[in-house]
C-alpha cells in the first residue's frame, strides 16, 4: 500500500477519490432526499462500533487508573468486547461480499477507493485477532492478584486495542466519505441497494 491508503499514516481518502465528497458534503446527508433506509441503517451501525469502541476504551483507563475493580471490568469487558468484535465481522462479510461489488460496479473511478476500504478489513481483522489474544491473556490474570503481571497484560492489552479502535475510526470515516455520496448520487433504488 501506498501512504496515501495506510490506515494508521492517512488523514482520509486521496483527494482523486473524494470528487463525490465535495459535491455532497457531510453537511448536507442528513436532509438529502436520497438519503434512503439503508444509508440511514448503515450510518446508525457505524455509530454504534464508534460509540462501543468508546465505552470499551473508557473502561479501560478506568480500570488501568484503579477506578473500576478486576472483578467488575472482566465482567464488563468480555461480553461488551465479543459483542463489538462480532458484530464488526459480520459487518465487513455483508460489505466485501455485497455492497462493495455493487458500488464498485457502479462507478469504476472509485473501484481504488473500495480496494483500500478491502485492505482496510483484512488490517482490521488482523488486530481483532490480536486484541482477542490479548484480552484473553488479561481476563485470564484478572483474579490471580499479581498486579504486575495485570498491569503488563492491561498495558499490551491497551495498546493492541487503541491500535484496532483509532484505524477502526480512520476506515469508518472514510468508508463513509466514499459510500454516502455516491449513494446520494444515484439514489439506492438506482444502485440496487435500497
Amino acid at each position: 500500500m501506498t501512504d496515501s491508503a495506510d490506515l494508521d499514516s492517512r488523514a482520509g481518502l486521496p483527494g482523486e477519490l473524494r470528487f463525490l465528497l465535495e459535491q455532497h458534503p457531510r453537511d448536507t446527508w442528513e436532509t438529502h432526499d436520497n438519503l434512503g433506509g439503508l444509508m440511514q441503517f448503515w450510518l446508525s451501525r457505524h455509530d454504534g462500533f464508534r460509540t462501543l469502541g468508546e465505552t470499551l476504551s473508557q473502561a479501560l483507563e478506568s480500570f488501568r487508573e484503579g477506578e473500576i475493580a478486576a472483578e467488575r471490568f472482566g465482567g464488563f469487558l468480555a461480553p461488551r468486547l465479543q459483542h463489538f468484535l462480532g458484530e464488526l465481522h459480520h459487518h465487513h462479510m455483508i460489505e466485501d461480499r455485497h455492497y462493495f461489488p455493487v458500488f464498485m460496479a457502479a462507478e469504476t473511478r472509485l473501484v481504488r477507493g473500495f480496494e483500500i476500504l478491502e485492505g482496510d478489513h483484512e488490517l482490521i481483522h488482523e488486530r481483532i485477532g490480536t486484541v482477542v489474544t490479548r484480552a484473553n491473556e488479561l481476563l485470564g490474570l484478572l483474579g490471580d492478584g499479581d498486579r504486575d503481571r495485570i498491569r503488563r497484560a492491561a498495558d499490551h492489552y491497551a495498546a493492541d486495542s487503541d491500535r484496532l479502535i483509532s484505524g477502526l475510526m480512520r476506515h469508518l470515516e472514510d468508508e463513509e466519505d466514499l459510500i454516502v455520496p455516491l449513494v446520494l448520487e444515484r439514489g439506492e433504488a438506482e444502485l440496487g441497494v435500497g
